[in-house]
């Protein structure tokens, strides 16, 4: 089969280098700076190329899909825009002193919370520990989506909308399942030697080792909403669909010389050792069970056939009862 120029006959990119820069890629002017432009030629360019994403295009579509999200979270990024403008030959502005930007003034300034609430929800948020991002939602002030959108421009980072995002398979097979759990983010792939994270916060610094010692390269974070996050878990990080290995659950133990270790499997408990707390509960129901039938039982019996008195037949029961009791000790509780 043919080699399709997906950017000619799918973008109406003319001819020339491949792959086109970010802007000629996205269908704007150079240096485009509106945010909004720049997410909205995305928008559509994304859906446009979804169209291709079955049949004998899939893996075409998928590369530019992933192609068209590197540019637009590399152009809505300001630390990375700068970079990436200067590769271009833009030069450089001297930064002019900006008024501090926060979650809450961003929706004031965009209409979407009252100022006279924005110290209600600082009140709010100091008081359980959240982030204005989540004492909002809880609050049902702002919707989740345009929540994370104002924190995200808060930390100067891109927000991403996960729905849109098609992660590598190689790159989610080497952070396992336990780590973008206990870090609630997703990779996503490379970008000129970065990978993208798809965090609900700010990295910590215990993720971006993890990022750099698994991929050999540097953490850029984008912002997705958490609930989005554990979607993209549930799809991507089903029960038994990427397998962990064994130096994922415990690292390698070192001798005196400093050499790696395996860690030994732990040995079977023997019958002798000691039982687990639900193991004990377990027994002590079952035993106790089957001493009460050893005194009924007997008791019922003696008493229909025999001409004991209720006494002796009590008397009866227990004595068997704590006979039982002693042989489950024995052997049961061994």
């Amino acid at each position: 089969m043919a080699q399709i120029d997906v950017y000619k006959e799918w973008l109406g990119i003319p001819e020339g280098d491949r792959p086109p820069d970010y802007y000629t890629l996205l269908r704007l002017v150079q240096f485009e700076d509106d945010v909004d432009k720049i997410n909205g030629n995305y928008r559509k360019l994304n859906g446009h190329v979804r169209k291709y994403a079955t049949g004998q295009y899939l893996q075409e579509s998928q590369a530019l899909l992933n192609e068209l999200a590197k540019a637009m979270l590399c152009l809505t990024d300001p630390v990375s825009k700068e970079e990436y403008d200067a590769s271009q030959g833009r030069e450089v502005q001297a930064a002019t002193g900006a008024e501090e930007v926060t979650t809450l003034s961003v929706l004031v300034q965009n209409g979407d919370l009252e100022r006279a609430q924005v110290t209600e929800v600082e009140h709010f948020a100091d008081a359980r520990g959240l982030s204005h991002r989540d004492a909002l939602v809880q609050m049902k002030l702002v919707k989740p989506s345009v929540a994370t959108r104002a924190m995200a421009q808060e930390y100067r980072l891109p927000f991403v909308d996960l729905d849109d995002m098609l992660p590598e398979d190689d790159i989610l097979d080497k952070l396992p399942r336990n780590v973008v759990k206990r870090h609630s983010c997703l990779p996503l792939f490379e970008e000129r030697g970065r990978l993208l994270v798809a965090c609900v916060d700010r990295p910590s610094p215990e993720l971006e080792d993890e990022v750099r010692l698994r991929y050999g390269m540097s953490i850029r974070a984008v912002i997705a909403m958490p609930r989005s996050i554990q979607k993209a878990h549930s799809k991507y990080y089903a029960a038994g669909m990427r397998t962990e290995s064994k130096s994922d659950s415990a690292p390698p133990e070192k001798t005196g010389k400093g050499q790696a270790k395996t860690k030994a499997a732990p040995k079977k408990k023997a019958s002798s050792g000691k039982l687990s707390d639900e193991e004990r509960k377990q027994r002590t129901q079952y035993s106790l069970i089957a001493i009460c039938w050893s005194i009924v039982i007997p008791s019922i019996v003696l008493s229909q056939f025999t001409n004991l008195g209720t006494l002796p037949v009590v008397g009866i029961g227990l004595g068997i009862g704590l006979a039982v009791g002693a042989v489950l000790k024995l052997t049961y509780w061994k």
